[in-house]
């Protein structure tokens, strides 16, 4: 076997995605994301001003960019939104009332405690920590919301860009949106068999690739998967 390039090490190392998607998959992802940030952005000015406004908007452009380029993976699925944004936000609050005096502490404090809480409850989602973060470092105005801040604006948007997500994701089969709908829609065309051939890393590759959406897993992690499930097979059969 041929060693590795020195392009392929570095992309290797950097972990650069060997997976590709079409342009259609990219564009639409990009119009998704668009839709849903309009409608936040319109409906946090009826709550907030701009000022105050654009420290809540940023976590909810990182949560489009993953439920729409990434529907299926698992930090995009309605819990870790839904919990991952408002467990967060109450942390925020609550670690800027108890700590008002010094901000660097109380905004590390909100996102490490945020990111244990959001493990605990099995609702990890990565936009969270922005959502923390926000109620501590926000303006005097987003501080004076006190836990109102949970409910509007964090509530409202959180609710806003799912359904964004699962009216517009339901308009292409191969994105349902949560991630459960497409499981069974693809296990529709799921051929049951006795047994299983042996599978190449090629052959992973190559599977990923003919997949039109980003999958949160590698060709690697699929031939662990794959060695371990047929080695207890081995062992229980």
């Amino acid at each position: 076997m041929s060693s590795l390039s020195t392009k392929t090490k570095v992309l290797n190392y950097l972990g650069v995605t060997s997976q590709v998607s079409s342009h259609k998959e990219k564009i639409i992802s990009g119009i998704g994301a668009f839709i849903a940030i309009f409608a936040i952005y319109i409906v946090s000015l009826e709550f907030l001003d701009h000022d105050t406004a654009v420290y809540i908007i940023p976590s909810m452009g990182a949560s489009a960019v993953l439920l729409f380029a990434a529907p299926h993976v698992p930090f995009t699925q309605p819990w870790n939104v839904l919990g991952g944004h408002l467990i967060s936000a109450v942390i925020g609050v609550t670690c800027a009332q108890l700590i008002p005096n010094n901000m660097v502490l109380a905004a590390a404090a909100a996102v490490g405690i945020s990111v244990s809480a959001m493990y605990y409850t099995r609702c990890i989602h990565p936009p969270g920590g922005a959502t923390a973060l926000a109620a501590v470092i926000g303006s005097a105005k987003l501080h004076s919301l006190g836990y109102l801040y949970v409910l509007a604006p964090v509530l409202i948007n959180t609710l806003i860009i799912l359904i964004v997500a699962l009216l517009f994701n339901s308009l292409f089969d191969w994105r349902r949106y949560p991630a459960y709908l497409y499981k069974q829609l693809s296990s529709k065309d799921i051929i049951k068999r006795e047994g299983y051939q042996a599978i190449k890393h090629e052959d992973f590759v190559y599977a990923l690739s003919q997949i039109d959406s980003i999958i949160d897993v590698t060709e690697e992690d699929l031939l662990e998967i794959y060695d371990i499930a047929t080695s207890r097979n081995r062992k229980t059969g």
